[in-house]
């Protein structure tokens, strides 16, 4: 039985030339799913997967003579590409550098994002590690201040519907029910958010997305592993620096987009397809501010077993 996403519910299919193959075993090695085996001295079709073929492409990609080819789940030989060579790949004190000068950038330059600047953070976010192929994150563009302002004054008129959830009674009704740290987050963070983000944006304030030109919303799908949006976020966020944009991570909208008919409405003005677990807002821009200095972070904990 095939693993279903919201893209497609089919097994990939296997084709092995066995004239090309000559038994190396590769493709063997690096299939997780046990679809493929070593029969007298040639690569075969197993009968007997874990899961049926994923589509991942690592048997196609590894096999040093062509032998192989993959089509299905969105997959096909024709997305085989030659990998860049190792002298061109980023050395360990580059990408360092790269993470260390990036900091959450709230101050931009009214400029707007290049197309083709766009273009680059997305192919380099379709790199990510996102799960079970095909991946079942999904991205909304918006490109331009017009279009952010729009969507940060229905967010607020969201929000105003739903003030009620923020009230003193309704935060004693939900105690017994949630834990001590959610209950301490909800009074400190989430509470004073409602009113923060509307009284704000009655002033011509925007402090939900800034100002910036262009924001990206990362969400899954209901089958979708959680992490997924987060990390192809991350890459993007990391892409963007190297293009000399500026970024911020915007965590407080996904939840309050997820439930009740006010939130279903928006989803389906700014065409979100679906209800995520976990998800993430971007923004970038060309930041008008520069700093000089970085600030070491540190984990809660490190612990390392031997």
């Amino acid at each position: 039985m095939a693993i279903p996403t919201t893209r497609t519910k089919e097994e990939g299919i296997i084709s092995i030339d066995n004239e090309l193959c000559n038994g190396c075993g590769l493709c063997v090695s690096v299939c997780k799913d046990f679809s493929l085996i070593i029969e007298n001295g040639k690569a075969v079709i197993s009968g007997t997967p874990v899961f049926g073929c994923i589509s991942c492409g690592h048997c196609m990609a590894i096999c040093p003579k062509g032998a192989i080819k993959i089509t299905g789940r969105t997959l096909s030989p024709d997305d085989l590409f030659e990998l860049p060579p190792a002298n061109s790949v980023a050395a360990y004190d580059h990408l360092l550098s790269l993470l260390q000068r990036r900091r959450s950038i709230r101050e931009f330059r009214d400029q707007p994002v290049e197309d083709e600047i766009i273009e680059k953070i997305l192919a380099a976010a379709r790199t990510a590690p996102m799960g079970l192929p095909p991946t079942d994150v999904n991205v909304l563009i918006l490109n331009g201040k017009e279009i952010n302002t729009e969507f940060v004054k229905d967010f607020s008129e969201m929000l105003k519907s739903m003030k009620w959830f923020a009230s003193k009674p309704v935060q004693a009704l939900m105690r017994p029910f949630i834990s001590r740290e959610s209950a301490e987050l909800y009074k400190s963070f989430i509470s004073p958010l409602f009113d923060f983000f509307i009284n704000n944006n009655e002033e011509g304030k925007n402090w939900i997305t800034y100002g910036a030109p262009l924001v990206m919303y990362f969400y899954g799908s209901p089958y979708c592993d959680p992490a997924d949006p987060i990390i192809a976020a991350t890459y993007a966020m990391v892409t963007a620096e190297s293009l000399g944009l500026g970024t911020c991570m915007i965590g407080s909208v996904h939840p309050f987009i997820q439930y009740g008919k006010k939130a279903e409405k928006l989803r389906e003005k700014y065409l979100i397809k679906y209800k995520s677990r976990e998800g993430l807002f971007v923004i970038f821009g060309y930041p008008s501010v520069h700093y000089s200095k970085g600030i070491t972070r540190t984990f809660a904990s490190e612990t390392i077993l031997k």
